[in-house]
């Protein structure tokens, strides 16, 4: 096991990371901007180091002064945690050629997966069912047209090194596609600095289920149940729950036997998602894999008790896992809120400042990470979400009692944030009895009073 690893990250999952390795006897530096002095994650980190100035590229994505921290404090990895330099392949290889091993899936793995036409290719040959489309880039307008002509309309175009719902738009029919394309090849070009996109057939109103896989260094991988992350807004996850309260039995072990032999037949190695749309009869299709620890980790911790984290600084360090599928058991089921310090009542619009009133919940079967806390300003420069609350329950019902309870607790003042959204959802008919897909918040918000 190591004994000292940089984190290359900021805010929860920078803190979150540090509670593991305090756990298993590991010593943590920290790395911030000047924007982030005061951040948890720096205090409770056993060495800090500021790489730069607020903007992310002069700081959490800087990698020289990352792997300059690095060298400085002698540390043996670095944990890119989610977001950033996560899924750079780049950065990893960077890593290696200093001896400092990176604590994620190898460069090659994510090279393939960063690039979602050989992602798909690769899971299509491992037999696992892909979304007809596009079996290239498509350069021009008259190519986005002779392939919807093919697998016809409603169509989506994705950026083909994509992520986070960047560089993507739909279409319903010929003049719509023209505009698309050329918007997501824009919108494409400035997210990743490559304007490559490809086209697929859309899948209306699916529900979106993911697989948290773990694979270690000896070729023995395994699947730790699904999620679902349907509840979104604008491509972005705004709550997540395990297990999906849609799959059944037999459904649910066959698309995992097929996420792991996914997962082998690229050499996959550490934490990862295999995702997946599931349309109304059931039918599912590979969307893609994120190569790296999710936001919403916490749920499958909560059902498995098993921590992520620390299987990824297990994995790292070259130990094997210490249990089979079969080992594996889903106890309950937990829920998890995404708490942004954003303004529902005006179109979700970001909602930074000092929090002068700030109370956390608790209870059984409450969990909340957090990097802020009262007096603390939350700045403009980062994302927006400031806290998650995952609420476990012997059954759905009784952790959506737990999640009403723990967000009619929390308090954050004075900000704007999206509590009183999240709030409303766990009230709704229409999500206690499981019936959504991902057109469900736009239909919740056009019908909600609150947030019209």
């Amino acid at each position: 096991m190591f004994s000292k690893i940089l984190i290359a990250n900021r805010g929860e999952i920078a803190l979150r990371i540090i509670r593991a390795c305090k756990e298993l006897g590991i010593r943590t530096v920290a790395v911030y901007s000047e924007a982030d002095v005061n951040s948890l994650h720096v205090k409770f980190a056993d060495e800090a180091i500021c790489i730069g100035a607020p903007a992310s590229a002069s700081s959490y994505l800087n990698i020289p002064a990352i792997i300059s921290a690095a060298e400085i404090t002698d540390v043996e990895a670095i944990h890119p945690g989610y977001g950033f330099l996560a899924e750079n392949p780049h950065f990893a290889e960077v890593c290696e050629s200093c001896q400092i091993k990176f604590i994620g899936p190898r460069p090659d793995s994510m090279k393939l997966l960063g690039d979602k036409m050989q992602a798909k290719l690769a899971m299509k040959k491992a037999g696992i069912p892909t979304i007809p489309g596009s079996s290239n880039v498509i350069k021009t307008k008259e190519e986005a047209l002779k392939v919807a002509k093919e697998i016809k309309y409603p169509i989506i175009i994705k950026a083909s090194a994509g992520g986070g719902g960047k560089g993507m738009r739909v279409a319903h029919n010929d003049i719509r596609l023209a505009s698309a394309f050329y918007m997501a090849q824009t919108e494409a070009e400035l997210a990743f600095g490559i304007s490559d996109v490809y086209i697929e057939k859309y899948v209306e109103n699916p529900r979106h289920v993911e697989f948290q896989i773990l694979a270690d260094e000896h070729d023995h991988i395994v699947h730790l149940g699904e999620r679902d992350c349907t509840i979104q807004r604008r491509h972005q996850k705004l709550i997540e729950e395990s297990p999906s309260p849609n799959l059944d039995p037999k459904l649910r072990k066959k698309i995992g036997e097929l996420a792991v032999k996914g997962a082998k037949q690229i050499g996959y190695v550490n934490a990862g998602t295999m995702e997946f749309l599931v349309d109304r009869n059931n039918n599912f299709y590979f969307m893609e894999m994120n190569a790296r620890i999710q936001v919403e980790h916490p749920v499958t911790e909560m059902v498995t008790g098993i921590d992520l984290i620390k299987e990824q600084l297990r994995v790292s360090s070259g130990e094997k896992l210490g249990y089979d599928q079969n080992d594996i058991v889903i106890r309950g089921h937990a829920i998890e809120c995404r708490i942004n310090a954003e303004d529902p009542d005006n179109n979700f619009m970001p909602s930074p400042g000092k929090v002068e009133r700030f109370h956390v919940p608790g209870g059984r079967g409450v969990r909340v990470d957090s990097h802020i806390y009262a007096d603390y300003t939350i700045t403009p420069f980062y994302d927006s979400m400031i806290a998650k609350i995952i609420a476990h329950g012997q059954t759905r019902s009784e952790a959506i009692y737990i999640m009403q309870r723990a967000l009619d607790e929390f308090v954050i003042r004075p900000l704007k944030t999206t509590l009183p959204f999240h709030l409303k959802v766990m009230t709704d008919d229409a999500f206690i009895r499981g019936k959504i897909d991902t057109s469900y918040v736009e239909k919740f918000l056009d019908e909600s009073e609150t947030y019209k």
